[in-house]
């Protein structure tokens, strides 16, 4: 099997999780191949978008954008006049004060559910830090700030502090676009859409001048912040202009060349955390260690590193009663990304508070009960053929010598048949089968391909789990 996967890696690295066609760069640095190598073992981290534009129950910076796109459209007493919704949200800046922020309560709620990495947004488009930048002062710790005058005013020093103190790997989400800087968005001319509004070949100091904002800022979270295992680079807008991909329609709009010098990035990142995984999103090369999915599970095994960033409701950011998926869709979906592959990174948008929706909490606690019984066949899997037949999907250890299928119900109790049918699957000779949760060994056998497990009466009376049961195939 690991041949056959390695031999899938070197052939089919091409398809991306958003339908489009690519070739994987493979890191070459050793330990950056061993972060990497964790970081897929992983398997389920949680997402963080917060900002200013919590206080308004926004989408994350895009208002400010002149796009005329669905999540563009600016809302409020503002919205009929660009330059004045632009300054009223800039001001929501005066008004920012989460006193309800716990970032210890976050991460009890995130281990009990089972995960195991982090990324939080330290910088959105909208260029609004989160962080102690001295590049700016359009940031949470700056005196305009009201929460500046709490202790915990860096919120990413205390996010990152409490998570890596219970062992969770750290994440740094960094927008490299910034629509408050004036070398991006130069106040001189309107912005016209998410891109520089300017000519970079035609005024290269300005540039210049932005791209060493960039990297100092990036020097600031690699220097100042402790151990930190992913740099997750978002607006791959900001780009050079020869790795446009025009057969991709939101690539199209990119003019001009947006070279912010990854490589100097790079390096500089790593020079204070080696090891570093670096995610350029969507720039295919040396500096795009892993992919990331948007809002979508791929449809068959992806053989190469990635993750499915998706969101527990409808919104990245925080939105006034937003409709948050079920635990069980949430447990469904953390299967169907694993069989394939890749990591679930399941974001949850803080409000202006500074907490958590009190549904994400349930829904992270329910979660976390089915993983008590379960987490053993998602941790450091890899896929298994055939890895998934109608409502069944498999994983396998990596010592090859323990494999699991997972049976997922219709309902949100499962329900068990007297019989189990792994269908095109043939257990290995001479396995024990167990159902995780109960331990019996269970009597099974293989019929015109399939593995037929049979479900005594009184494990079936007696088992209760939900969303999926796990069986346990031991060689």
């Amino acid at each position: 099997m690991r041949q056959f996967f390695l031999t899938l890696l070197v052939l089919a690295g091409w398809l991306s999780g958003s339908g489009q066609y690519k070739k994987y760069v493979k890191p070459t640095e050793p330990e950056v191949l061993a972060n990497l190598t964790r970081w897929q073992d992983m398997k389920f981290g949680l997402f963080m978008h917060w900002g200013t534009y919590s206080q308004w129950g926004i989408v994350e910076s895009w208002s400010i954008c002149p796009e005329d796109e669905g999540w563009t459209q600016r809302k409020g007493p503002y919205a009929t006049n660009y330059f004045e919704y632009l300054k009223a949200y800039e001001n929501l800046q005066t008004t920012f004060d989460p006193v309800k922020f716990n970032p210890q309560k976050w991460v009890t709620a995130a281990k009990e559910a089972g995960m195991k990495y982090m990324i939080f947004t330290t910088k959105h488009h909208d260029g609004f830090s989160m962080f102690d930048t001295k590049e700016s002062d359009y940031k949470i710790t700056d005196p305009k700030t009201p929460f500046s005058k709490n202790p915990k005013s860096d919120v990413t020093k205390e996010i990152f502090n409490a998570f890596r103190d219970q062992g969770f790997a750290i994440g740094a989400y960094f927008s490299k676009p910034d629509w408050h800087n004036k070398n991006y968005w130069w106040p001189y001319f309107p912005p016209k859409d998410r891109n520089v509004n300017y000519d970079p070949a035609k005024y290269p100091e300005r540039w210049e001048a932005f791209k060493n904002f960039t990297y100092n800022q990036i020097k600031e979270l690699m220097s100042e912040y402790g151990k930190v295992d992913i740099l997750w680079l978002d607006g791959g807008w900001v780009r050079p202009l020869s790795t446009v991909d025009t057969t991709v329609e939101w690539q199209r709009g990119i003019k001009t060349n947006q070279d912010i010098d990854m490589e100097r990035i790079a390096g500089m990142a790593r020079s204070y955390q080696p090891g570093l995984l670096i995610v350029d999103r969507t720039v295919t090369g040396p500096y795009e260690n892993y992919t990331t999915p948007e809002q979508e599970v791929p449809h068959e095994l992806l053989p190469y590193p990635w993750e499915s960033c998706i969101t527990m409701g409808n919104s990245w950011s925080y939105v006034p009663h937003d409709h948050y998926k079920s635990a069980q869709q949430i447990v469904r979906m953390l299967i169907q990304i694993v069989a394939r592959g890749g990591n679930l990174l399941l974001n949850i948008g803080p409000g202006p508070d500074g907490d958590w929706d009190p549904v994400a909490y349930s829904r992270l606690h329910e979660i976390g009960a089915w993983m008590k019984i379960n987490s053993e066949a998602i941790y450091g899997s890899i896929p298994l053929a055939p890895y998934e037949s109608g409502n069944v999907y498999f994983t396998q250890s990596k010592t090859e010598k323990t494999q699991y299928a997972f049976y997922l119900s219709k309902e949100e109790n499962v329900n068990l048949p007297l019989q189990v049918v792994l269908k095109k699957f043939e257990a290995p000779a001479k396995s024990k089968i167990r159902l995780l949760g109960n331990g019996a060994s269970l009597k099974w056998k293989v019929e015109n391909g399939n593995t037929v497990i049979e479900i005594p009466m009184l494990v079936k009376n007696k088992w209760k789990g939900k969303y999926a049961a796990v069986f346990k195939i031991e060689m």
